[in-house]
């Protein structure tokens, strides 16, 4: 096993686009470090300088005590696992878990002792004599983590591996990769476009954005204290409802307004982000996650100062959880974070977030339990979590917290 260590590492193609800038990122031994962002943000190539597949501008890539900057792929001691399996089709499973320990020369005894006990960690015992067309594409992606397991590397690196996958094999290999990791214990550099797996798999996430980190840290910590807009928009789904805000003095405290709204915030909020004291009376960007607001006839106990009305314009029953859309007269926040976070999600979602900036509306998420009544077109009155809500600096788009 081994950390995997990146020092201010650039890289830098030849027309002189910078696809990663300044990488900074220490992956610890034994650690699941997961690369999220969107598409075209440098994750994969990140993983590529990693794996020595990709020339490194700047910096320096260390993995364990050696630096590998010019050191050829094959003597990195790392083993990949792509989104398409590449297994041999007219090998057994057997053959192809071992077909890479034979090319090395080892002892006969020695490949089949690896290849049976990786058989064993992915429940692969049973489809070692058949061939992968005969397999699931779930089964076909554990062959391929066999492959990569039984050379006892000191790192995975993991590009995008469950991609190829129904929304319910993914969910079940998530949990499948995770074990798997946490069972033999190697270092692992997982890459993927999707939030949920990040958070889902990764003992650290680090967020991408146009080749730069913009956070690293616990799952947890990035979803309670984003560092920006960026990550505040990508990590969570559905995503953080964020609207342009002021904060107001309000009997020796502090409430935010926005939209003809008020909330008054906790005198314990404002003692756990003290760097709030300092925008009373000016422009705040307000964060409010969809699933830190409740239907009021569920949360009748909700005081009227965090209340807040609506009408819902649109109910989604997703069967543990109701999605009830509504408008809040304030416009949306667009800055260059939020409008590719928009476009990341589809170009028509960016388009209507420009339309309703036009017509000074924004639409509002919030995730209900399934007992809620509320319909399309009915009045609503939602309790808002407000020791839970996020102000960022509508300048600079970073979080406001402090202390």
């Amino acid at each position: 096993m081994a950390e995997i260590v990146l020092e201010d590492v650039s890289k830098i193609y030849g027309d002189g686009t910078k696809a990663i800038s300044d990488l900074d990122l220490d992956i610890k031994d034994g650690e699941f470090m997961v690369l999220v962002g969107p598409s075209g943000c440098g994750k994969t190539t990140a993983l590529r300088m990693v794996a020595g597949l990709e020339n490194i501008s700047e910096g320096t890539v260390r993995i364990g005590d050696r630096v590998v900057n010019t050191v050829p792929p094959k003597e990195r001691d790392i083993a990949m696992v792509f989104q398409n399996y590449a297994l041999y089709p007219h090998m057994t499973v057997y053959d192809n878990m071992g077909f890479g320990l034979k090319l090395r020369k080892l002892p006969k005894g020695e490949i089949d002792r690896r290849v049976r006990e990786a058989a064993a960690i992915l429940g692969l015992e049973e489809f070692l004599d058949k061939k992968p067309g005969a397999l699931s594409g779930g089964q076909r992606q554990r062959v391929a983590m066999g492959r990569a397991i039984v050379r006892e590397p000191k790192a995975f690196l993991m590009d995008e591996p469950l991609s190829n996958l129904d929304a319910k094999l993914r969910v079940k290999m998530r949990s499948e990769i995770s074990r798997i990791q946490d069972e033999i214990g190697v270092t692992t550099l997982y890459v993927t476009h999707d939030q949920v797996e990040a958070m889902t798999m990764g003992d650290r996430v680090a967020v991408i954005r146009k080749g730069v980190l913009q956070q690293a840290d616990t799952p947890q910590f990035l979803y309670d204290h984003p560092r920006n807009l960026f990550v505040a928009g990508f990590i969570g789904s559905p995503s953080m409802n964020m609207v342009d805000a002021d904060l107001v003095g309000s009997n020796g405290s502090a409430a935010v307004e926005f939209g003809g709204l008020r909330l008054e915030i906790p005198d314990q909020v404002l003692s756990e982000r003290p760097d709030l004291q300092g925008y009373v009376g000016k422009p705040v960007i307000l964060g409010i996650r969809p699933e830190d607001m409740e239907d009021t006839t569920l949360a009748s106990d909700a005081p009227a100062e965090r209340r807040i009305p609506a009408t819902v314009s649109l109910r989604e029953d997703l069967g543990a959880e109701v999605l009830v859309h509504f408008a809040v007269s304030a416009p949306p926040v667009l800055t260059d974070d939020t409008r590719e976070l928009a476009d990341d999600i589809g170009e028509e979602i960016l388009q209507t977030t420009e339309a309703n900036a036009a017509t000074g509306t924004s639409i509002f998420l919030a995730r209900l339990s399934p007992s809620t009544k509320a319909g399309e077109g009915d009045p609503i009155e939602l309790a808002v979590d407000v020791n839970r809500l996020h102000f960022f600096d509508p300048k600079t788009g970073l979080g406001i917290y402090g202390g």
